[in-house]
């Protein structure tokens, strides 16, 4: 096994501590001015109970989710001063107008390209209706439609998919296209760029696209410009600058690789070692990836070249980036594929209600990976109904957690999910990052998107649907086998944990939007 990658200590020692500094300034300078202001409280007070009182108002009309709202309730009616303020800089969950325009004037361009094939949702409806549904939805409210043959390969670790993935990289003959939150120097990346590398000298077009909140302990300052160099087109989404912020909250937690149009990857991986097991440091991680060939792929250009475009626009046209101009063979293949987006632009929840969704058509089983557990009370109220309706409902979470506090939280949610017939087991040789749903053998999901508050609501994210294809027999083999490496929690687990552990835990459900 290769050696850690010994440039990130030096990273996390000049970028990342600069930006805790100014970001401690800022709390500092932000408490300074709430303790001046309470020596004035007599004379503001009503003042700001007034205010306060309005903007909790304000607060319960808005679009947001119930639970996010209560929290910011209590805080602003809790301390006036220093929760108005707080909320003003980091509570608002919509992006500053600027960067909302820009994704607004580039999804324009998109209608007209993202087009649903009438014959193919009509045959979707006559295969089975209910499940159709969904499709519907997805189409309907993110504007991304629903195809048939396209081919699908799941890959249950991250190892396996960095193969597939050199594997096709190496095929590119057009262009390729990368859009992930977390990148890193070392053996996979590195193995990764010595390939791009090759193919921008034979003459394909390579663009790469990350977050810079995702790679701020990862990369230097100034690795686009290094990127560019080496004739690789870079960008970093949404420049992470030491303010305090809501513009902050929203970043890009996608994962995408496109090949010439007809060849696309998305799931749980990032391009970091951790990520197929050359550093563990929280045990032996459990990743999943799925590859799709064929003509839902355009889905996922799409979304990659609407954010570049967001970004800095360079593309006038996109026809030399659909399936029909690069792909040289048809594809052929049972089921149906729908790759999906999921942003915070808009107040629709696609990503949660793809998953309630299925959960709700469930008629045999519910199977769930998911590195977080951190659900509102619909999320909740659906799970326990399905399970108390004798569905067998299985939650697989981390047993070596990434964040201790998060982890805590999520086990805060275990009782509950017990009492109603939920089984919840813990992968026991580490960490879980796998983000996955089947039912029924008939219909799955593999995203980006985890059951917490912040990927169903900050978050750009990504996810593909599917209806009977192949790759649902694999995704079933893959839970069955990590199955059986769980430890099956149960509620004497829960009863019998401490109660310092139990108090903890209810403070922090209580702030569980905001983690």
């Amino acid at each position: 096994m290769d050696k850690p990658n010994l440039k990130t200590p030096k990273l996390f020692m000049s970028r990342v501590i600069f930006v805790v500094f100014c970001l401690l300034i800022q709390l500092i300078w932000l408490i300074s001015i709430v303790w001046r202001l309470s020596s004035y409280y007599w004379i503001i007070g009503a003042i700001l109970s007034l205010l306060s009182m309005v903007m909790v108002l304000w607060l319960v009309c808005r679009r947001d989710n119930p639970d996010y709202k209560l929290i910011w309730a209590i805080v602003i009616l809790a301390v006036p001063i220093f929760g108005v303020l707080l909320y003003i800089f980091c509570g608002r969950s919509a992006l500053t107008r600027k960067l909302g325009y820009k994704f607004d004037m580039i999804g324009q361009e998109f209608i007209g390209k993202l087009i649903q094939d009438e014959k193919v949702m009509e045959d979707f409806n006559r295969e089975n209706q209910s499940i159709a549904r969904i499709g519907h939805y997805i189409y309907n409210n993110s504007g991304y439609p629903i195809f048939d043959n396209t081919d699908t390969e799941y890959y249950p670790t991250g190892e396996a998919f960095f193969e597939g993935l050199k594997e096709e990289l190496e095929k590119a003959e057009h262009f390729i296209f990368m859009e992930y939150f977390s990148i890193q120097e070392g053996y996979m990346w590195d193995s990764i760029v010595d390939i791009l590398e090759r193919k921008v000298k034979a003459g394909v077009e390579v663009r790469v696209m990350y977050d810079d909140m995702g790679c701020v302990a990862l990369l230097p300052y100034n690795y686009r410009e290094q990127m560019e160099k080496k004739g690789i087109q870079c960008r970093a989404f949404n420049p992470f600058i030491p303010i305090l912020s809501v513009v902050m909250n929203h970043r890009d937690h996608r994962k995408i690789t496109v090949i010439d149009g007809h060849t696309g990857f998305t799931g749980g991986a990032n391009l970091t070692d951790q990520y197929i097991n050359q550093i563990q440091s929280y045990g032996q991680w459990k990743d999943a990836a799925i590859m799709i060939k064929g003509v839902a792929v355009w889905n996922l250009t799409a979304m990659f070249l609407e954010t570049w475009n967001a970004i800095k626009k360079t593309d006038i046209s996109y026809e030399n980036y659909t399936p029909k101009q690069t792909q040289a063979e048809s594809f052929c293949a049972a089921g149906y594929v729908q790759p999906y987006s999921d942003t915070p632009l808009d107040q629709e929840c696609v990503g949660e209600n793809v998953y309630l969704q299925m959960i709700h058509r469930a008629k045999r089983y519910i199977y769930i990976f998911t590195p977080y557990l951190i659900i509102d009370d619909e999320m909740m109220s659906s799970l326990c109904l399905a399970a108390k309706s004798g569905i067998d409902v299985r939650i697989m979470t981390p047993h070596i957690p990434d964040k201790k506090i998060v982890f805590l939280l999520t086990q805060s949610y275990y009782s509950q999910l017990l009492d109603s017939g939920v089984r919840i087991l813990e992968y026991t040789p580490g960490f879980l990052h796998s983000k996955c749903f089947i039912c029924d053998d008939e219909m799955g999901c593999v995203s980006t998107i985890n059951l917490d508050y912040r990927s169903l609501y900050l978050h750009f994210e990504c996810g593909i649907f599917l209806y009977k294809t192949k790759s649902l027999v694999q995704i079933k083999e893959d839970f069955e086998t990590t199955f059986l490496q769980g430890t099956e929690i149960t509620k004497e687990f829960c009863d019998t944990r401490p109660w310092w552990v139990k108090i903890s835990q209810s403070v922090l459900r209580l702030f569980a939007p905001l983690l």
